[in-house]
């Protein structure tokens, strides 16, 4: 079976980083090897330095950062992660397994920041062209759930501290973007851990025997 590509998505304390460690770890069970993780925005020199940018809170002193701006930086680092480190990563054969990918953008800065939906896909189509992940893992949660298991890690980063509504317009375009595209599979995280996990691990099995 060829490489793939994985993203696990969702709000700030969907439980991202677990399902990543899971999918892993239930893939190397399913006999495959070599995987590749990356996050975004990061995953390279330059996409790690864009990320200082977009998220901490220090990195740009008083200047504000421009929601057009905001997006721009984030496909700079999509771009290079992509040409650099996912596209090489499957060519040779490794599944990439990824936290974050495009559907972030789409949700969270055509959402969140209400950017015209059609700047965004002519960003997408530009950047990206058809590259696009194999499957997509949307944990949803609510942004009242998610932003009380995110303070309970510690301080909040510059996009984790925007307002509640901001979360809410966001989720709203992830579940509207995920009910409309069937390699993007809806999980509920508000349920125990325990069940995320069943759930996570039973579909991404049945996935990969259907791949084969």
């Amino acid at each position: 079976m060829r490489s793939k590509f994985i993203v696990i998505e969702g709000l700030e304390g969907s439980g991202k980083t677990s399902a990543r460690s899971l999918v892993i770890e239930t893939l190397r069970g399913l006999g495959v090897t070599d995987i590749v993780e990356t996050r975004e925005p990061g995953g390279t020199a330059l996409a790690e330095k864009l990320r200082s940018l977009i998220l901490d809170l220090k990195a740009t002193g008083d200047e504000v950062i421009t929601a057009k701006a905001e997006v721009l930086m984030f496909y700079a680092a999509r771009t290079q992660l992509v040409e650099t480190v996912i596209k090489p990563a499957l060519a040779r054969g490794a599944w990439v397994v990824g936290d974050r990918h495009d559907l972030s953008t789409q949700a969270y800065q055509g959402g969140g920041r209400q950017i015209d939906p059609q700047m965004l896909s002519t960003l997408r189509d530009t950047v990206l062209g058809d590259f696009a992940p194999d499957l997509t893992l949307y944990l949803d949660v609510t942004p009242e759930v998610g932003l009380t298991r995110a303070r309970a890690r510690g301080a909040l980063d510059r996009i984790e501290q925007e307002s509640l509504d901001f979360f809410n317009r966001t989720r709203a375009r992830y579940q509207a973007l995920a009910a409309a595209d069937s390699r993007i599979r809806t999980i509920d995280a508000t349920q125990p851990l325990e069940q995320v996990g069943q759930q996570i691990r039973t579909l991404l099995i049945n996935w990969v025997q259907e791949q084969a």
